[in-house]
C-alpha cells in the first residue's frame, strides 16, 4: 500500500482522514496561495489545491499526495480568514441570515496520476444577534477559519439553520470522495 501525504496542517482535514480509517503522514507544503484576479470563485479552491500539490518538492515515489482548500464565497465574493475579533464580527454579521457556498478543491497525485475536483455545499445562516456573534468569536476564536466559523463548533450547532451538500466539505475536505479515490487502486 503506498503512503498517503496529507499537504495541510489543518486540524480538522487530519481529523477526517484519520477518522476514515486511512494511514497517512501530514507534510508542510509552501506555497503562493494568489490566483488569477478574473478567475470564477468556483474554480479558485481547486486552482489553489492544484498550486499546492505542484509546490510540494519532494519525489512522490510510491506516496499519494492529498491537497486541498476551502474557500467561502458570500454573494460571489471570497471570504478569507478573519485577520482580528473586529474583521470575525464583520464576517459573521455578513454571513447572518444568508446563504453561502463553501468550496473545496482538492487535489490527488502520485507518480502516476493526478486528479482535481471542487465541492460545493450550500450553508443557511439564521440570523444571528451581536452577542451570539460575540460570544462565538470569544469562546471559540474562529481566526484560522474561512468564513470565521466553524460548522462543527457551537455557531454550526446553533447558528446555521440548514446545509445542502456534503457537510464534511464544510469542515475542509470532501472525505467521502477522497476516500472513494484512493481506495478505488487508481493511483
Amino acid at each position: 500500500m503506498k503512503t498517503i501525504l496529507l499537504g495541510s496542517q489543518s486540524p480538522r482535514r487530519k481529523h477526517l482522514l484519520k477518522a476514515s480509517g486511512l494511514k497517512f503522514k501530514t507534510v508542510k507544503i509552501v506555497c503562493d496561495e494568489s490566483f488569477p484576479k478574473e478567475m470564477s470563485t468556483g474554480k479558485v479552491a481547486e486552482f489553489l489545491a492544484i498550486q499546492k500539490s505542484n509546490a510540494y518538492k519532494s519525489n512522490i515515489n510510491n506516496n499519494i499526495l492529498i491537497t486541498a482548500d476551502t474557500i467561502v464565497c458570500l454573494d460571489n465574493k471570497i471570504i478569507n480568514k478573519p485577520k482580528d475579533e473586529n474583521n470575525a464580527f464583520d464576517i459573521l454579521s455578513d454571513l447572518s441570515g444568508k446563504m453561502h457556498l463553501v468550496n473545496t478543491g482538492v487535489c490527488i497525485r502520485s507518480s502516476k496520476r493526478m486528479i482535481s475536483f471542487t465541492e460545493t455545499s450550500k450553508v443557511f445562516f439564521k440570523e444571528l444577534t451581536n452577542e451570539q456573534i460575540w460570544f462565538y468569536i470569544k469562546n471559540y476564536k474562529p481566526f484560522d477559519k474561512a468564513g470565521a466559523y466553524g460548522i462543527q463548533d457551537w455557531i454550526g450547532l446553533t447558528g446555521i439553520s440548514r446545509i445542502e451538500g456534503d457537510y464534511f466539505n464544510i469542515m475542509g475536505l470532501p472525505i467521502n470522495k477522497v476516500y472513494e479515490w484512493i481506495v478505488s487502486g487508481n493511483f
